[in-house]
């Protein structure tokens, strides 16, 4: 009997020594080693410098990318929409060439202006635009059109925009652009003053608003009529870094200095 008892004690302790140390292994496998961290922290830090670095490239690369393929876009729409003209024509004679209405629409436009340049062709447009005047809402459109389109025209004539101009406006320490379309003389009881009539387009160029100002108050940079329509257009988003106003003289004085 004290034999069996002794082994009972015994496999009593034995068990009760081998509980914790199961437990140590256990709670030693669950913690992870101390060497592992610093290289999944490392990792991570990878990951997040590759993704950072892809991100970057990605969007330099869609900048890049989105004007090109604007530009593409517009300029393969305009050779379809100019091609469209003159296509079902040749479709209709059993000709499909693609691009072959685009030129002729071209050497038509080519046409246009040099009958146009004529006296023949000056006085059908003449005819022409009488009766677009005598029309109740076309006439507005009409004028406007031909207001921006006699602007970049080659043929600077007299309602053409004449120069780019800046002025102060609306209040000081602020300037407006504008285009200076006439220059004129004011007489009053203390002397006379010469103006310049700028126009200073409030919504692209289609509206805007006419101002009289002082010939000495308005600053000429070194900006072309075309340059400055797309400054207007593009709502300031080609505008040079640096204007000079180098020549500060009137459009009158300019003209009288080239003649003489």
């Amino acid at each position: 009997m004290e034999d069996e008892k002794s082994t009972i004690e015994m496999e009593s302790r034995d068990i009760e020594l081998l509980i914790p140390v199961a437990d140590s292994v256990r709670d030693d496998s669950s913690k992870p080693s101390s060497s592992s961290s610093p290289r999944h922290a490392g990792q991570e830090t990878f990951y997040k410098v590759v993704r950072s670095w892809a991100s970057k490239k990605f969007m330099t690369g869609c900048v890049i990318l989105f004007p090109i393929a604007v530009t593409f876009y517009i300029t393969w729409w305009f050779i379809h929409f100019v091609d469209g003209f003159f296509s079902p024509i040749y479709v209709h004679l059993g000709i499909d060439i693609f691009g072959l209405g685009f030129i002729t629409s071209l050497t038509f436009i080519f046409l246009i202006g040099v009958f146009m340049s004529s006296w023949l062709g000056a006085s059908v447009l003449s005819l022409g635009e009488w009766f677009i005047k005598r029309m109740p809402f076309v006439r507005h459109i009409y004028n406007a059109s031909k207001q921006i389109s006699s602007a970049i025209s080659p043929d600077q004539n007299t309602q053409a925009f004449k120069e780019v101009a800046i002025i102060r406006h609306p209040r000081a320490g602020e300037y407006a652009f504008g285009f200076i379309t006439s220059s004129l003389t004011l007489q009053s009881e203390s002397g006379e003053e010469e103006l310049c009539c700028v126009y200073v387009p409030t919504n692209h160029l289609y509206i805007g608003d006419i101002f009289l100002v002082n010939t000495k108050d308005v600053f000429r940079p070194n900006l072309s009529v075309r340059e400055g329509i797309e400054i207007i257009v593009s709502g300031g988003m080609s505008m040079p870094q640096i204007l000079s106003t180098l020549d500060t003289r009137s459009p009158l004085e300019r003209s009288r200095s080239d003649r003489s």
